[in-house]
């Protein structure tokens, strides 16, 4: 699990927005740029050569 602070103060490596944090999947969420950061040994892994893309469908489903 991921420290609060943290979480406060991470923000996409892209377009520097806003994350969202999924718990159940170990990913941080960039809705804006339709990307998911994974999240490995507790370490949020920020490089987007390592996110893979978010569907529409997945998008629609956290709003």
């Amino acid at each position: 699990m991921l420290d609060q602070k943290l979480l406060n103060i991470l923000v996409c490596p892209v377009c520097k927005g806003d994350l969202r944090y999924d718990k159940a999947a170990a990913e941080l969420l960039c809705f804006a740029d339709a990307m998911a950061f994974p999240i490995r040994d507790d370490v949020p892994v920020m490089l987007s050569t390592e996110a893979r893309k978010i569907s529409a469908e997945e998008r629609d489903k956290y709003r």
